[in-house]
């Protein structure tokens, strides 16, 4: 029977670094053996170190990605207004493809820091390596459905041929291409898990860099590179995500020593699998139906015949500086999730509550700022993107109307983080299926029956409302039946 007490007179045993087991008379048989997976930070570090140790790189490292998405678009606006609405027409296929990568990569996330938490090493290195096979399966999936319905796609949204052709060029380069995202994402999540995410912000910051630096090169032909208009935008992007992908890598075998990659003798398995996903899948059909509702949201803005291709270049701008504003709040979470995942597993809920606050009155103070920004200034974001003077017409309107709705988004996604950590990601589902299918698209495809493509806007904050309240009903759930019973195990 081990036993955690030291007797009186065997002093010597603990100064020369023995830990030993007793028998049941109390008599020492041999050397206790330690751990394989040793306690780290994320079980003992104050939670507010902890949380700005975790998150403030991966903040830090999201905001310059938004801004690169930003940046990335201004540059492409410069083309023509046409090559920005092709951008913004290929952002849903794109966020179908990172939704599968992503989601993914937070089932193996959380599953990993939960089995660090058990201290179970075998398990950690079978959730890592699955993971890394899920990834590049992912990846061919993708690859194929770009070959087969990109252009189905495209033509649905905009009979706008030159619309669709530079459409068309941009998604192929960056779907056939784009294994470094789907790898970028994996390891990096790996390198998460293990609270290592210093490491991940120096991959996501290289990547951006890269994209920042080489967008305006190839889309204009500067110095001894050609010109390739929308194909050098869609380039730089490819080049950037291998380029994270390929230092991600590097940081894990180099430095994430809680990990034992070995490929050799490696096979797919099932219940490992079944276990990412049991996590990762809803968060796979929550960013999914993101992508579904913005496609859908472009075919209603869609019906204003006259002043369409503009309306869907500015819901494009939207989302791009939509993403200034909810990237760091992501990369707050990308920190939560393995603090709350570990201390599940090793069942302390006291820091997976505090957590839980801190990161929501964190959230909250971001989104305030976004939304206040967004109310002041609307007009000169839009003069960033080359706007006409349509585009601001009805973009203006458009960040002022929806602003309102961050503030319920900071805590519906904070929760939402907490549901994924602690295995009932299925509540996120529930949440974002109620958001956008039952409220958000048909209060917009009621709204634009009024014939002014204003009111369409409202549906937003509309639809916050209601992923307030299922968040909430949620969370007092999951405390309740998960977190409290901690305190009786």
């Amino acid at each position: 029977m081990r036993t955690a007490e030291w007797k009186q007179g065997h002093l010597p045993f603990f100064f020369f670094g023995l830990r030993l087991e007793t028998n049941q008379s109390g008599r020492y048989t041999r050397p206790m053996q330690e751990n394989k997976v040793q306690e780290n930070k994320m079980g003992v570090m104050p939670i507010g170190r902890l949380l700005i140790n975790m998150s403030v790189p991966m903040m830090l490292s999201m905001f310059v990605i938004a801004m690169y998405n930003i940046v990335d678009s201004i540059f492409v606006s410069r083309i023509n207004e046409e090559a920005l609405t092709a951008v913004s027409l290929a952002f849903p296929f794109q966020t179908l493809m990172i939704s599968f990568g992503g989601g993914t990569a937070v089932g193996v996330n959380a599953l990993l820091s939960m089995r660090l938490g058990q201290k179970n090493q075998e398990a950690v290195n079978k959730s890592a390596m699955n993971g890394l096979f899920l990834a590049a399966m992912t990846y061919i999936f993708f690859a194929v459905m770009c070959l087969l319905f990109t252009m189905p796609y495209l033509k649905s949204q905009t009979q706008n041929q030159t619309i669709v052709a530079y459409g068309n060029t941009y998604l192929k380069i960056c779907m056939l291409f784009g294994f470094g995202c789907f790898f970028a994402m994996t390891l990096e999540r790996l390198l998460q898990s293990t609270g290592k995410t210093i490491f991940t912000m120096g991959t996501q910051l290289t990547g951006a860099a890269f994209n920042i630096v080489f967008d305006p090169i190839l889309i204009f032909g500067i110095g001894p590179f050609p010109k390739m208009g929308i194909a050098g935008a869609a380039t730089a992007t490819v080049l950037g995500q291998i380029m994270a992908a390929i230092l991600a890598l590097v940081f894990n075998l180099k430095f994430n020593k809680e990990i034992q990659f070995k490929l050799k003798g490696f096979r797919p398995e099932l219940s490992v699998i079944k276990q990412i996903y049991k996590v990762g899948a809803p968060s796979i059909v929550l960013q999914a139906l993101g992508s579904l509702t913005t496609y859908t949201m472009n075919l209603i803005l869609g019906l204003f015949k006259e002043v369409a291709d503009t309306a869907l270049a500015v819901y494009g701008v939207y989302f791009k500086l939509n993403s200034f504003i909810f990237m760091p709040v992501f990369g707050l979470n990308g920190g939560m999730v393995p603090i709350i995942a570990y201390n599940y597993g090793a069942k302390n809920p006291e820091r997976i509550k505090k957590t839980i606050r801190l990161s929501i009155m964190t959230a909250a103070v971001i989104m305030t700022v976004g939304a206040a920004l967004f109310e002041l200034i609307p007009g000169k974001f839009f003069a960033l993107f080359n706007a006409s003077d349509k585009m601001l017409e009805i973009g203006i309107p458009a960040l002022r109307i929806i602003a309102p709705s961050f503030l319920g988004a900071a805590v519906c996604i904070c929760l939402g983080s907490v549901f994924q950590a602690m295995g009932n990601a299925t509540y996120s589902m529930f949440v974002s299926i109620g958001r956008q299918l039952l409220l958000l698209l048909p209060s917009a495809y009621l709204l634009s029956l009024t014939g002014n493509i204003n009111n369409v806007w409202w549906s937003y904050p509309i639809a916050e409302v209601l992923s307030l309240v299922l968040s909430l009903f949620f969370y007092e759930k999951t405390k309740r039946q998960k977190i409290e019973e901690l305190n009786k195990s």
